[in-house]
């Protein structure tokens, strides 16, 4: 072993020594038994009970317990060092989480003692994005150039909460101190940054005086730099335009020729801007009486441009400004109608004078899209409405409002067809609805459909209307052939009652043609029929075959009350006598068809059998009276 290398343990063992407080043991050769007990307990080793005996019989029992607490001891240096190094990430607002053997530790450590980085510690924070923290040490780079510009350098805290640094960045900022800033640098014996800070003060106080004497506030006695009026003049000098309450200001002052240089400027910014915006830059007249300041400022405000305006920026060659005018007050218009408003006359005169078409479609699509909202929320149009629709080519609207008006009929009358052609039947059914009697022509088109063969919503109400034109007929002329023809309506628009009233109390003695007496009686007894009273209407039956035996009709009734009673033979025996009179089997079969419906349970049952056991190819559409029958007992018993 070389001299420097014994002498470098010599050293190593009287440092353990002094570390574990086993200095009163004489030997200091690193051959020692205690340099190895001490290098291993350092080293973290486990001691052997040989080598604890051996420090017992030493009698180095400071030495045992400091090597006992050596890991309490660690451990309680551990927790420091984190608790240290925790309020260290939270001053220099550390986010992130890095194992204690990152560099970050010591840059945060030395931060903090030093205060500076190098640009190399710098570029790792911001690697690791610590922006916060990078700002920070950004942020006392600026305190420490702060310090050193305004002379405050001994001044020892660097925290950026000291109250120097807001100092100092209102000095650079050339800003007033308060008095509790200036005697805050005196007790700190800041000497040097104090007259800084005079002499700042003495510039702002010499600008001051300069600045009032230029706006003309010199009248104000106020010398200091704290006064209302020193800002206030500044951002006059800075172009920078003044708030409501400095305007105030200058008037509870009667500051009056301040305010009118304030008004000339606001107004010469104002004429710059309107020239900017409205592309009227050509003109280098900057004069606040100018005409041109007159008609941009009329643009501005959403004011039409009359024609010597027009002529006036024509001459000067600005198309831009003008287009601009027009498009700006045409905007304008369409705002208006937006909003709800109507167009005056003079709109209209403007928007035909300048071509502006633009403005009367926007208007018409307008009104249009509100027509179609009232039609979307069930309204009806109105006559007004339709002729404005027609005039202004929005023939669309009309369409919609049909398509919705059919939409809605097609509910009311029941028609779940969803191929039901509009034409003709639109105009059908608004007919119906307008309680006007429909044209030959749509009545076919009915037939047609076989729309009056059923005993749906359109065909009642067609022959309520028809029922309706006999009675108005009767009413007119006095000619009781209307009463038939109107009785038969009302029985088939399913108002027997009405069917009966028509044909009450009439003098038949005073009839003289026995063909009327008959149609009557029929039709009466028909009513009865309809609303059951089948007595009545077998009297009547019987008195029209007195009047008319030749007529097959009131054979017909016969053969349905018959047929209605369960008297099938009786009812087979009027039918084939109305037959040989003339009658159809069509006739027949369509009144089976309505004693079937109008019968209910055992009656009905009784009759399909009958009709079914004696043609059941003919009567084959009463099976599904059966059927129906049967579904109806089904669910009788199951309730």
């Amino acid at each position: 072993m070389s001299n420097d290398d014994f002498e470098v343990q010599v050293q190593h063992f009287a440092a353990l020594k002094s570390k574990y407080q086993a200095t009163k043991y004489e030997n200091s050769s690193p051959s020692s038994l205690l340099y190895l007990i001490l290098r291993r307990a350092d080293l973290e080793f486990e001691i052997t009970d040989f080598e604890w005996n051996w420090l017992l019989n030493q009698e180095l029992l400071e030495a045992i317990e400091a090597i006992e607490q050596e890991p309490q001891r660690k451990a309680e240096e551990r927790r420091k060092l984190d608790a240290k190094f925790s309020q260290l990430k939270s001053k220099f607002k550390v986010t992130r989480g890095l194992p204690m053997s990152s560099p970050l530790y010591p840059i945060l450590w030395k931060l903090d003692s030093e205060n500076q980085l190098t640009d190399l510690e710098v570029k790792y924070l911001e690697v690791q994005g610590l922006t916060q923290t990078v700002a920070i040490v950004q942020e006392m780079v600026r305190f420490a150039a702060l310090k050193a510009k305004y002379q405050a350098s001994k001044y020892p805290n660097c925290s950026l909460d000291s109250p120097l640094y807001q100092i100092l960045k209102q000095l650079d900022a050339r800003e007033r101190l308060s008095d509790v800033e200036a005697n805050w640098l005196f007790n700190n014996q800041l000497v040097d940054t104090l007259e800084i800070f005079w002499q700042q003060k003495a510039v702002r106080e010499a600008e001051f005086a300069q600045l009032k004497d230029k706006y003309k506030a010199s009248e104000y006695p106020e010398t200091s730099v704290s006064s209302p009026l020193y800002p206030i003049l500044k951002n006059l000098e800075v172009d920078q335009q003044l708030s409501e309450s400095e305007l105030n200001w200058l008037e509870e002052n009667q500051l009056s020729e301040t305010l009118n240089i304030v008004l000339e400027i606001e107004q010469t910014r104002h004429f710059a801007e309107l020239k900017v915006k409205y592309k009227a830059n050509k003109s280098e007249d900057l004069s606040r009486s100018s005409h041109l300041y007159k008609v941009l400022k009329k643009i501005d405000l959403d004011n039409p441009l009359g024609e010597p305006d027009i002529n006036f920026l024509k001459k000067r060659k600005l198309t831009k400004t003008i287009t601009l005018a027009l498009d700006k007050y045409a905007a304008s218009l369409k705002s208006k109608i937006q909003s709800g408003e109507q167009l005056s006359e003079a709109d209209f005169d403007w928007v035909k004078q300048n071509e502006r078409e633009d403005v009367i479609t926007f208007a018409i699509d307008k009104y249009a899209a509100s027509l179609k909202s009232k039609i979307q929320s069930g309204e009806q149009l109105s006559e007004a409405d339709i002729d404005w629709l027609k005039q202004n080519g929005r023939e669309d609207v009309i369409t919609f409002a049909q398509e919705k008006e059919f939409a809605a009929l097609k509910v009311k009358y029941r028609i779940i067809d969803h191929n039901f052609p509009f034409d003709p039947f639109y105009a059908i059914m608004v007919k119906l609805e307008r309680e006007e009697r429909l044209d030959p022509v749509l009545v076919v088109q009915l037939i047609q459909q076989k729309l009056l063969a059923s005993h749906g919503k359109i065909a009642m109400a067609y022959h309520r209307l028809e029922a309706l034109f006999y009675d108005r007929e009767y009413e007119r002329t006095g000619d009781k052939w209307n009463l038939p023809n109107a009785s038969s309506h009302w029985r088939k628009a399913d108002e027997p009652e009405s069917a009966l009233k028509v044909t009450e109390n009439l003098e038949f003695d005073q009839i003289k043609e026995n063909k009327l007496k008959s149609a009557l009686l029929t039709t009466r007894g028909g009513a009865f029929r309809d609303i059951h009273k089948l007595d009545d209407a077998e009297k009547c039956a019987l008195k029209a075959i007195e009047y008319q035996p030749q007529s097959h009709h009131p054979y017909t009734l016969m053969g349905a009350i018959c047929f209605e009673r369960g008297q099938f033979s009786e009812g087979e025996r009027w039918f084939n006598e109305a037959i040989k009179r003339g009658a159809e089997s069509e006739d027949i079969d369509s009144e089976l068809k309505r004693v079937v419906k109008n019968t209910k349970d055992e009656k009905r049952r009784e009759v399909v059998e009958y009709l079914l056991t004696k043609n059941p190819q003919r009567y084959a559409w009463a099976k599904a009276y059966r059927k129906r029958e049967g579904g109806e007992d089904a669910q009788r018993k199951n309730s």
